[in-house]
Order: structure tokens, then sequence, then C-alpha cells
């Protein structure tokens, strides 16, 4: 071979994705390419990963997130920005605990916490963590999610404690951190509190009791709850009850004679039940503020493992919930006090969202985080935390896509309580508060002490609780980048530019970040802009099944394990199905269908690439590849023409978050017009450059989607270079062409027009036909193009006139003023054609008959479901309309 040419690599056959993606994961990963480009010159873009279990394994939300994601920072990278994607997993204090317990339960150990004690417990949470956190992050690999290991973080390491402590500090001295007793959520199950936005709601089926308490008559759909309620409370404008408010009385109840009185409060529903009821102070949040408010009684019935306290009844002390519920019941009817029951009543049952465990309120001890007490320097006013959170979004300094989710975001902010911040169980960031029995004060220290700081003595101990893990979780994205410390990598990426995450946890996270970070960074001296955790919040739906359900383990079928449809399919393949499809904020469905259908796409680019290397064999020119102006044809600017516009387009789209859109417009042109159409038109004239330009642009448009076939292919068009690191693509104006681009979009139409008439006539697609064409102006343009009309409309003779007579006994259409005629006897056995077009037309007759006819019977009109009517009428129309094809066509073939 001369020395001026250069052999391009020859591509195989087919493309097998487990042969390159680990290949070309550890390649990029070993070159550094996920590194940010720290020039002062770049701007910052960064992503912080929301943090996976340690211990878990990759789920669809997770392959999600983890794809919409890292659509984002490759396509920023290629930008030229300084992009940062930063990873890490989370500790998950309850979930993790949780694991470990049930493992050492399953191995024979009756109660790890009781025979292992906190230390030993913890070092085989500590064992099983550090054997599991391999299994998540090669996962997160396999995605192809191009994050920078080297900083990965992980939200119990001692700098992540370090951040924490100083946080609990900050607030600690604020005051915005207190102990106190307060009505809590308590998972009985778990033996933990939980925090409101942690809770689930089923609707269940039960009875609902109407018992007989004295003058009134209460209702209740928990009598085991009722033995210390000595407080009836009615509306002060209830006339039923206006000569009670206020009395003291005896009545006979549960366990004997109580000494019962009756308060007014406009709380009371009037409307609801009888329009009276007792107060269970320790049982209800609505209950335990009454007794606030009136200085009552706080009696706790119920235990914290879910049982009745024998010091309340001898009958049922020890007693379960349930069980006692229906021995009250049954003593309650033995006294004649029940006045009836609705067996019917619906209510919701509070339950934790993580070990689903029924959730008992308690009063208890606990330490809650103040979110109405103004200790925030924001825009020139003291304010609270609650008012932060306000403004950050109103004022639109954080964005949440879509903002139908502001609403949502307002009505819990505007209704929130103080945060209750304990949880009583061992894993996870303790809190560093230290209580003395000698002088009984608190006080705060991150490192173990020896003495109380106030007397001296050593009568002290650290609060046995641990940090809600939302708490931790809300430093995230600024802590990971060295906080308190202000490193040069806290001044460059934060805020962070975008968090992405299923909305499911916008109360959860979402709003804990923007509490975190506004506080702790406004504190440590950075203004309001550079305060908050994120500029865009994008939210994403959940995965359902192919029918728009919720998938479940309880239907096999219905799940999907990404993990699987990446070893069947390939890791583009799932990418594509999980971001085509799907919009922010709203569910996507996802079956194994779809992702067969992308892998198709993925070999499509295969075999469009493997025709533009061997178009070039036996080899290039070197240099050759360069476009040159003057040897464009009407094709090559056509197709460069568009390639301008889809730059354009898709970058847009990527810009406001329309990723599914973007995903389809390279999609659409990859497929419906560089590859059916440019490629096609390469077989009758090729021009090499400007084949390989359009496929390595379009590599570049579609490597944030398909990052590890696009990296493949582009490696053996462009040896030497990774595609990673290539700039994105930019519009060129001197390849504008609207002229040529709007004749090839002519000869396209007139190619489309052609293989429908085939179509419509069931002409064999292998055959080659004959066709004339009466080109009128665009004459010079058709007799140009002739070869490849030829050739995309597989024709066996083609004439072309500037005018002439109408064709008889042809097919025929328009393309603008273009007449296309194809005559039928190159197509068709007439009278075999019209004894089969006589008898589709007889049998449809039949089918339009039997359709007017139930759609003007009255029975079926008043009878059937709207839908069903609605779909017999659109039969109709259908049929309607296919009927007079077939006539036209019958008339066609009868001349």
């Amino acid at each position: 071979m001369s020395a001026h040419y250069t052999k391009m690599k020859e591509i195989p056959k087919t493309y097998s994705a487990k042969d390159h993606e680990d290949r070309i994961y550890k390649m990029w990963e070993q070159s550094g390419a996920f590194a940010p480009d720290l020039d002062p010159k770049k701007k910052p873009y960064s992503i912080m990963m929301p943090p996976p279990n340690a211990t878990g394994t990759l789920h669809l939300g997770h392959a999600t997130m983890l794809a919409i994601e890292d659509i984002l920072i490759r396509f920023k990278r290629m930008q030229g920005f300084s992009a940062l994607y930063l990873p890490g997993t989370d500790h998950a204090a309850i979930a993790t605990q949780s694991v470990v317990e049930k493992k050492l339960q399953n191995e024979g150990m009756q109660n790890p916490r009781q025979e292992l004690g906190r230390k030993k417990l913890l070092e085989e949470i500590r064992k099983f963590v550090d054997e599991s956190k391999s299994t998540i992050r090669n996962q997160i690999r396999k995605m192809g999610t191009s994050c920078d290991w080297s900083r990965e973080r992980y939200t119990f390491s001692d700098e992540m404690n370090t951040a924490v402590n100083e946080l609990f500090r900050m607030m600690y001295e604020d005051g915005l951190i207190y102990r106190g007793g307060r009505i809590v959520n308590w998972d009985t199950k778990m033996q933990t509190t939980v925090a409101d936005d942690e809770l689930e709601y089923v609707e269940e089926k039960a009875p609902f009791y109407y018992f007989k308490y004295g003058p009134v008559v209460i209702g209740t759909a928990r009598p085991e709850t009722k033995f210390g309620d000595k407080v009836i409370v009615v509306h002060p404008k209830d006339k039923r009850y206006k000569n009670l408010i206020g009395k003291e009385f005896d009545v006979e109840w549960i366990e004997g004679k109580i000494r019962a009185k009756v308060i007014a409060d406009e709380c009371i529903d009037m409307d609801l039940g009888t329009g009276a009821m007792t107060i269970t102070p320790a049982h209800s949040l609505i209950d335990f503020e009454l007794s606030q408010k009136y200085a009552l009684e706080s009696p706790q019935i119920i235990d914290f493992d879910g049982k009745i306290r024998p010091e309340w009844s001898k009958a049922c002390g020890g007693m379960d919930i349930l069980a006692a519920r229906k021995k009250v019941v049954e003593i309650l009817e033995k006294k004649g006090l029940v006045d009836r029951i609705d067996e019917n009543y619906v209510h919701n049952v509070s339950v934790n969202y993580r070990g689903k465990g029924v959730v008992e309120p308690q009063i208890m001890k606990q330490w809650f985080v103040d979110v109405n007490k103004a200790v925030i320097d924001w825009k020139k006013k003291k304010r609270s935390i609650k008012e932060v959170l306000q403004d950050t979004v109103r004022s639109k300094m954080i964005r949440i896509i879509p903002d139908r989710f502001e609403k949502i975001y307002f009505h819990w902010i505007d209704n929130l309580r103080d945060w209750c911040i304990s949880r009583q169980i061992w894993w996870g960031h303790r809190i560093p508060v230290w209580h003395c029995t000698k002088c009984s004060n608190s006080f705060f220290s991150p490192t173990t002490v020896q003495k109380c700081k106030h007397c001296k003595a050593p009568n002290i101990s650290q609060d046995p609780d641990t940090l809600d893990t939302w708490f931790s979780s809300q430093l995230w994205t600024f802590s990971t980048l060295g906080w308190p410390e202000k490193t040069p990598d806290l001044l460059r990426f934060t805020p962070s530019s975008v968090l992405e995450t299923g909305y499911d946890i916008l109360f959860f996270w979402v709003a804990r970040m923007i509490l975190g970070s506004t506080y702790a960074l406004r504190k440590t001296g950075f203004p309001e802009e550079k305060s908050i955790p994120f500029k865009d919040v994008y939210l994403h739906g959940l995965i359902r099944d192919i029918h728009g359900k919720k998938m479940s383990k309880s239907r096999p079928e219905t799940c999907i394990d990404p993990l699987d449809m990446i070893e069947k399919y390939g890791t583009d393949a799932i990418r594509l199905s999980l971001v085509i499809g799907g919009t922010p904020g709203n569910d996507m469905r996802l079956y194994e269908e779809k992702i067969a259908g992308y892998r198709n796409f993925v070999n499509k680019i295969w075999n469009g690439a493997r025709f533009v290397m061997s178009s070039a064999e036996p080899s290039i020119k070197k240099g050759e590849d360069k476009i040159n102006l003057k040897k464009l044809s009407r094709a090559d600017k056509w197709i460069l023409t568009r390639l301008n516009e889809i730059i354009e387009k898709v970058t847009d789209q990527i810009e406001d978050y329309e990723l599914s859109d973007a995903g389809l417009t390279v999609y659409d042109f990859f497929w419906g017009e560089y590859c059916d159409w440019y490629v096609e038109m390469s077989k009758v004239t090729k021009n090499p450059a400007v084949l390989k330009h359009v496929l390595k642009t379009s590599l570049q448009l579609m490597h944030p989607f398909m990052p590890f076939v696009t990296e493949t292919i582009y490696g053996d068009l462009c040896p030497g270079t990774m595609l990673i690191t290539e700039d994105w693509p930019k519009p060129n104006p001197k390849w504008n062409f609207p002229s040529e681009s709007d004749e090839m979009g002519r000869i396209m139409d007139l190619v489309s027009g052609i293989r429908v008439l085939r179509a419509e006539s069931d002409v064999d697609a292998t055959k080659k036909i004959h066709a004339i064409i009466f080109a009128h102006e665009d004459i010079a343009l058709v007799l140009d193009k002739a070869e490849i009309i030829k050739r995309l409309a597989n024709l066996g003779t083609l004439e072309i006139f500037e005018n002439g007579e109408k064709i008889g006994k042809a097919l025929t259409t328009f393309v603008g003023d273009i007449e296309i005629y194809l005559p039928l006897a190159d197509l068709i056995d007439f009278e075999a054609e019209k004894k089969r077009l006589h008898k589709e037309i007889d049998d449809l007759a039949k089918y339009i008959q039997s359709l007017d006819h139930k759609l003007k019977n009255k029975k079926f009109l008043n009878n059937a479901p709207k839908e069903i009517i609605e779909n017999e009428r659109i039969k109709f129309t259908e049929g309607l309309k296919r009927l007079k094809k077939l006539q036209e066509q019958l008339e066609q073939v009868s001349k």
C-alpha cells in the first residue's frame, strides 16, 4: 500500500455489548476522563449522585437516575465545562441495621441487640457494609456512569461524621436543636421513631365502634387506647351538648367507674360521628395538642412493644393491640355500653415506609430541630428555616422541574412541624451530646470525654440515640466537597447544577438538603446564591410495567432487573429505554420488548458504521476526509443542512431537560434520515468525507445516551481518540443549503409516494417495476437524481418527462406538481385483482352494515359502556374510509 493512504480499521459484522463494555469503561476510568478539568477558565458544572444504600443492589429507580445524570454530565463535559460527577453511598441507618439484625436472627440469634451489645453489633454491621459496598459500586459502573471515583464519598465516613457533628454543634448553640417531650411516630417493629414524611398510609377496612360514655355516645376505631380517657370534647356551638360543657360526673367504663368532665373546643367537627369525642393524649397528635392546650394528663396506655401496659387493665395487660381491641369490646358489650358497630368503616393506617411496621403515636423525650426560630441571615433579615425553605423556591433561586411539584413542596413546607431527628437505633451518627447524672446538665462534645463540662463529675454518658439518616444526608451536596473547610472544590462546585431524583423523595431529601445547605453555608460566610445546594431539581417518575401498574414482587413477571437486561441486551439499550418515553415528574412504562427495540437501534448504528467504513475501502487518502464544498451533491448538501438543524435542536432539548425528545430526535435522524436515506443514496454515488463526518457527528450527539457502542465505533473511525473527551458538535454556517435541502426533500417525497402506491396495491417490495414521471418545473432535479430514485423506489425502468397526457390504467399520485404513474400492467394480474377487490368490497360492506345496525340499536346504546360504543363508531368510520379506497382501486383496474 502506498504511503499516501491510511487504511481504516475493519469493523466486525455484529456488535456484542459483552465484548466491549467492560473494556471501554476500564479505558475511560484509567484515562482520568471522569475527573473534572480544573482549568479556572472553564465554567463549573456538578452533580452529586444521590447515594444508593451501601448494602443495596441496583434497581430501576437507581438505573433511571444514573442514566439521566450521566447524559447531563457527558453533555456538559463535551461542551467544555469543568464537569464533576461525584459518586457515593449511604449508610442507610435503619434499613442497614434491620438487614443485619435479620441476618443474625436467621443464623440463630434471638435478640442481636441484647446478646451482642452496642459495640459488637456495630462491628457486625460495619463488616457487612464493607463486604457489600463493592456490589453497588460495580453495578453503578455497569450503567456506564462516568463519575469521578477518586472523589467517592460515604455518608458514615470519619470526614462526614466531622461535618455532621459540626452542623449539630452550630444548630445546638443557635438553639435550633433541642430535647423535649412530644408526641412522635413510634415504630414498634423496628423500635425507633419515624419522621412525619417517612410515613405511608395503608387503607384498611375495620369496625368503627360507638360506645355509651355517660350522657354521650363516642365513636372510635381504637377502643384499646381508651382506658385512661376522662375528658369529653365537643364543639362550643353544638346545641346537643350545650348543657354538658363544664360539667363533671361519674361514668361506668372499661375497668369500672371513672370521673369524667366535658370541655369545648372549635377543633371538633360537629358532623363527624356523634360530634363528641374523648381525649387519648398519648396516642393521638390532635389529642396531644388538646391536652397541652388544656393542661390535661397524658397517660401512656400502650408500651413501646405495642402492648397494653399492665397497670391499666388486669384483663388486657400485656396483650397486643389487636387482641386488646377485641377484649375491650367484649367487656363493654357485657356492660351494655356498645351502642352500635359500623363494620364498613374505611380509614388509613400509618406505617413506616422502610420496614412497613405499624406506627404508634407515643409521647417521648426526643431531639428536634426548631423550624420556626429566626436565626438565619437571609436577604437582609433574620429568618427561620421554614421561611428560607419557602423563599429559595418561591424566588426561583431553586427551580423544581416540573414546576407543578412546587405546589406539593409548598404544601409540605407551609405545614412543617419541628423535625424529630433522633432515632432509637445504633447504626448511624450518634448524637454528640453528653448527659451528667450529678448536675443534670447536658453538653455538646464530638469526642469522648471523661468529665462533665459543668460540674467536672465523671458521672456522664453519651446520649444513646443516633441521628435520623436524613440529618446526615442533608449535608451531601457540600460536605462531600470538604465542608466545614473552605476547600477549592467547595468554592468551585457549590451550588451543584442539578439534583436528579425521584419525585417520591421530594419531601424526604430535597427539602432537607435545602435546609442543611442554606443554614450551614450562610453561617460559614457564603452569600445566599452560593448557599443553596443546587440550582435545579429534576424529578423523574416511577417505572411501571407494560400495563401502567406498579412493579411488584408479588407479580414477578412484571419486575425488570436492570442488571439482567444489561446482560441480555447491553447497557446502551437499557439506558435509552429508561429515558425515551419519560418526561419529568411522570411515570413511565417499561417492558422487555421496548428494551429489545432499542437494542435493534444499537445494531442499526453498528451496521451504518460498517457501511461507512467499507465505503472507504481499500483506503482513504490523507486529507480526503475533509469536506470539499465544491464537490458536494444535492444529497450531501441536504444531509449537512439537516445535521446542522439536528445539532441545534438536540443541544436545546438537553439544555431544557427534554431528554426523551433529544433522544428521539437523534434516533429519528440517524435511523430515519442518515441510514434509510443518505446511506442508501450513497450506494449510488458516495462522498466518503460527508459519510464519515455525519457518522462522526452523529456518534458525538448519541454518546451521552449510548456511550458504549458510540465509543467503540469512534475508536475505529478515529483511531487514537476517545469520544468521551471530544467536543460537543456545533452547527457549521457554511453547511446550510436551504434550497438544495428543499429539493432533496421533494425527491424523498417522490420516492415515498411510489413506495406508498406499491404498498397500498400489495405489490411485492422486491419486485422491480416501471414508473413514469412528469416532473414539470423539477425536470432537471428529477433527471439529476434518476438513479437514486430508481434504487430507493426499487424501479426496473424509469421514464422522466417534463409533462404529458394523463396515463390510463396506472396507479397515480402527486408530489407537489410532479405526477407519478405506475402502469398497472407491470404490477398486477387485472382479472385476479378485480376478483380479489370485489370479494374484499363485499366482505367489508357486510361488516360495515353490521356495525351500522349495532350503532342504531337503542338497547346497545343505552347499556354498553361509553368506550365500547366509541370504539364501534371508530371501526365504522375507518371501515367507510377503507371501502372508498377499495372502490377507487377497483375503478382504476377496471378502466
